[in-house]
């Protein structure tokens, strides 16, 4: 694995008056999987929104491949080769699969191509000419990932990408990810169900009111079970 791609440290962040990130401290090395976990409202979509600019009352550190991304207005965020996909999906219900995959531009080199695409999701290909609003939540989370998949970017923030989905669908979306460790691609991911993001982590960050109380190697998981139960209250 090599050097660090992305970090964030003594990250702080408001929503209005409101201080929702208290000094987030987190790095990920390229080609890494990490996941944060924590109980809803303790900070991790916030700090996903945060990197990526789009929540601009902020101050810290944030770089990435070694550029100092605090200054760097949203817009150019993606050419940087950061790449968001919020929960709630943001897919364009009257266009149909290929028109919403064809709609980002390629911003950075090595972006997937259309055929790679409906390689790594078979079900798009299936669905290309459906349109957005006939798709189940599967197959929206997955043109989802794969719209940000086409622009190039290096490193994916995903935000609760199993949310309500069935165990089939949430199965297929770990085989994908699987599939983007393989190929390279650094992955920030926010999951509730640390039983599927312990099948693609390699390691996790533990967020309670806006800070990282732990971090631990996936190979530690059992031994931070107890904890987890206690803080995750499952």
């Amino acid at each position: 694995m090599n050097g660090r791609l992305l970090d964030v440290s003594d990250l702080h962040a408001w929503y209005g008056e409101s201080h929702v990130l208290h000094g987030v401290n987190l790095h990920v090395n390229e080609g890494e999987m990490i996941c944060i976990l924590g109980r809803n409202g303790m900070g991790k979509t916030t700090t996903l929104r945060t990197i990526m600019g789009i929540l601009r009352k902020r101050q810290g550190k944030i770089a990435f491949a070694g550029q100092d991304m605090m200054s760097v207005p949203l817009h150019k965020t993606a050419r940087a080769g950061l790449g968001f996909v919020p929960e709630e999906r943001g897919i364009f219900a009257t266009l149909s699969v290929e028109e919403n995959l064809m709609l980002p531009p390629q911003v950075a080199d090595g972006g997937m191509s259309v055929d790679e695409i409906y390689a790594l999701f078979p079900n798009l290909k299936e669905r290309r000419n459906s349109p957005g609003t006939k798709l189940s939540g599967g197959e929206q989370q997955m043109l989802a990932m794969a719209r940000i998949l086409r622009t190039g970017a290096r490193c994916l923030l995903l935000d609760e990408p199993t949310e309500g989905l069935a165990p089939v669908i949430i199965q297929a979306i770990g085989d994908v990810l699987k599939k983007l460790k393989q190929r390279g691609m650094t992955v920030v991911l926010v999951e509730q169900n640390f039983r599927f993001a312990a099948k693609v982590a390699d390691r996790f960050y533990l967020m309670d009111h806006g800070q990282m109380i732990a971090e631990f190697p996936v190979a530690d998981l059992p031994r931070q079970m107890d904890m987890l139960h206690s803080e995750l209250g499952v």
